[in-house]
């Protein structure tokens, strides 16, 4: 007992995380029982990028140059945790499936969103979703249609710019304004806009502290 509550005590992103599982189809899923937060966004996005950024381990998300490249639904959870009985981790991590890459066999997209928006309507453990959006080029036409599908689903989710390091500074507000702006409207959206640069490892503290608060959980 006493040694599960100093696992306990240790911040969400002050431990090890480790990969557990690629989910190609639902019936792959985990059981559930902790709750999720997953990362959703165009190819090239920086999904895998931020992710390592965010757990500080550079090579627990797979990153490419190769649009596409994450084809399933990867599952990360905090090490130390047998998984059994009531020895379960706190919370996952779940990257999901890029999207907008139009090189992409059909029916490899059409698997995707399939099984994308199985995930999100059925699973009764997911808290929010996390939407980057790459700060250079901000909400484009397919962003709007996984908002769309996010709404649909009833799933909260939060717009995070990405790559802030590449644009001027002088611009960021503007962006951050414009963005809150186009999604003020859709119900299932949260209203903060976080911005994020893996690169310059910022506004990473604020996006652990946003899912700490997601998940009732000390980032």
């Amino acid at each position: 007992m006493a040694e599960q509550t100093i696992k306990d005590e240790k911040p969400l992103f002050g431990r090890p995380w480790i990969f557990i599982r690629g989910v190609p189809a639902m019936k792959f899923l985990p059981p559930e029982g902790p709750l999720e937060v997953a990362f959703a966004g165009r190819s090239n996005v920086g999904k895998s990028s931020l992710i390592n950024a965010l757990v500080g381990q550079k090579g627990l998300a797979r990153t490419s140059n190769t649009p596409g490249r994450t084809q399933e639904l990867n599952y990360f959870v905090p090490d130390g945790f047998s998984g059994e009985g009531a020895d379960l981790p706190p919370m996952a991590l779940v990257d999901m499936p890029g999207y907008g890459y139009a090189e992409a066999p059909k029916e490899q997209v059409d698997a995707w969103t399939k099984l994308v928006f199985d995930y999100l309507r059925g699973r009764s453990t997911l808290k929010r979703v996390y939407v980057l959006i790459d700060s250079r080029h901000g909400i484009k036409k397919n962003d709007d249609e996984v908002l769309s599908l996010l709404d649909k689903a009833a799933v909260s989710y939060q717009i995070v710019l990405t790559k802030t390091d590449k644009i001027k500074p002088a611009g960021l507000p503007k962006l951050m304004a414009d963005t809150a702006e186009k999604i003020r409207k859709r119900p299932a959206a949260y209203p903060g806009i976080l911005a994020t640069s893996s690169e310059k490892s910022e506004g990473l503290d604020e996006l652990r502290q946003a899912i700490g608060l997601t998940v009732g959980i000390a980032a």
